[in-house]
């Protein structure tokens, strides 16, 4: 065996060579008819004068665009009040607890109402430590070269997460108003404890394996790696706050009513307020560089060692239109995620890919399709976010989506953003639909065995 490895990798390093061999550098030659390719005209100055001394994306802002998108809605999700993820990359989690709390505001009759995003993100940090941890005991005979291990030592933490991290963390710690465990200046700029925990973690990983390699006893790994996640809790707890077994909570609604005290837990809050399974809910995807009516997993995404992998069925864009319209006329909120970067015009809140037109500005193009831009890895999602309205023309037929953000009530249109259809085609990923609005033919598709990918795989990166 250690001789096939061995021939393995020389015959690697000759790969390598011969590949550096034949690599071509640039010649004078080369270089003078690259630059006779360009041609230095009063155009070109006047376009090299102004990129070189103005922003980008503010020069390449299409004016003839401006005002063809208007802010009216055919069909809407009654929601109150917008949310701010501030510096962190919770998106998902605000995203989660903003798709359910109309239900609380409806129940209870309320003018707004949010849940506490730093009680959830409390245990997602504790239950991630825990997978790591896990992971690195499951793997401790590999190599630190093995795939595996490479990924888990790379990205042991982080406040990123998507739809499953959410739906498991709420259905095993339940949820609680803001106020009970409202957020410090350490879930909203989770950047230096996020760096910490990595820190800790990879030592503690390194602790785990020397234990595993000198076979100590299972039981005695066990309880080291309870110890470790002591630390971890401590933590947590001193920059987070630490999160309440029971609390009281009271409310006034929007006639000024204000409700008896009561005393709850986290779990019975999550009962009362919301009753709803979590496993309803189906992940879907828009990837067309995978086969469609397909169910992908994708191994180790996930915040709970117990808990379930994202799993999704690929599907076309169209009928993702079709639940999702489906949805909002029911006056249901969807958990979505897009490639939100793509032609943002900060000042409106609009996702139009006609915002800007940078092929006039440096006079060439850039053709790539969803496909390709997926495969050279251009594109892919990068923020989630809370579907609530959609405008249909006399048709039925979608022109634009409104969208729930959570990056505070002054950025875009009022806190929220304006997709027009055609950027849904194009920078579209995922959608997380309760199962009352699917086809029974698609839901059928969930019984095929699901396709397994790894975690590495640049689609499928946290949300952020």
């Amino acid at each position: 065996m250690k001789k096939i490895v061995s021939l393995s990798v020389v015959f690697l390093l000759l790969s390598g060579s011969m590949m550096a061999q034949q690599l071509k550098g640039l010649s004078t030659d080369d270089v003078t008819k690259i630059k006779k390719s360009v041609t230095i005209d009063a155009s070109f100055r006047a376009r090299q004068n102004a990129v070189t001394s103005n922003g980008i994306t503010k020069l390449a802002e299409n004016r003839e665009n401006a005002g063809k998108v208007d802010t009216y809605f055919s069909d809407k999700v009654k929601t109150k009040g917008i949310t701010n993820q501030k510096s962190s990359g919770r998106c998902w989690l605000f995203t989660g607890l903003n798709f359910v709390r109309p239900r609380v505001i409806d129940k209870l009759n309320l003018s707004e109402f949010e849940f506490s995003q730093n009680y959830s993100f409390f245990w997602d940090q504790l239950e991630k430590s825990n997978l790591f941890l896990e992971i690195i005991i499951a793997t401790a005979s590999k190599p630190m070269d093995d795939k595996t291990v490479e990924w888990a030592f790379k990205n042991p933490i982080g406040d990123g997460g998507q739809w499953t991290t959410f739906a498991d963390i709420v259905t095993k710690y339940g949820v609680v108003p803001k106020q009970i465990m409202p957020e410090t200046e350490q879930s909203d700029n989770t950047g230096k404890i996020s760096s910490l925990l990595t820190t800790k973690l990879r030592g503690y990983g390194l602790e785990l394996r020397d234990m595993v390699a000198s076979r100590k006893k299972t039981d005695v790994i066990g309880a080291r790696k309870i110890e470790m996640l002591g630390d971890v809790y401590r933590i947590l707890s001193i920059s987070l706050g630490t999160p309440p077994d029971s609390f009281s909570w009271r409310f006034k609604d929007k006639d000024d009513k204000i409700s008896v005290a009561k005393t709850y837990t986290p779990l019975s809050f999550f009962k009362e307020m919301l009753g709803i399974d979590m496993n309803d809910y189906i992940m879907f995807m828009n990837d067309p560089t995978r086969e469609y009516n397909k169910v992908y997993e994708i191994e180790y995404d996930r915040n709970m060692a117990d808990g379930k992998n994202w799993k999704y069925i690929n599907i076309s864009v169209e009928e993702l239109k079709k639940m999702a319209i489906t949805s909002i006329k029911a006056n249901e909120a969807l958990y979505f995620s897009c490639d939100v970067g793509k032609f943002l015009l900060k000042e409106n809140g609009s996702l139009d890919i006609n915002n800007f037109n940078y092929s006039d500005l440096f006079e060439t193009s850039f053709p790539m399709n969803k496909t390709q831009r997926i495969k050279s890895f251009d594109s892919g999602s990068s923020h989630a976010m809370t579907l609530t309205g959609v405008d249909l023309d006399a048709n039925g037929k979608p022109t634009k989506w409104l969208i729930e953000n959570s990056w505070g009530p002054s950025y875009g249109f009022n806190g929220q953003l304006i997709m027009t259809d055609e950027w849904f085609n194009e920078y579209f990923f995922r959608l997380v639909v309760n199962k009352s609005y699917v086809s029974g033919d698609i839901q059928k598709l969930l019984s095929q065995p699901a396709i397994k990918l790894p975690p590495w795989d640049p689609m499928f990166s946290m949300e952020f």
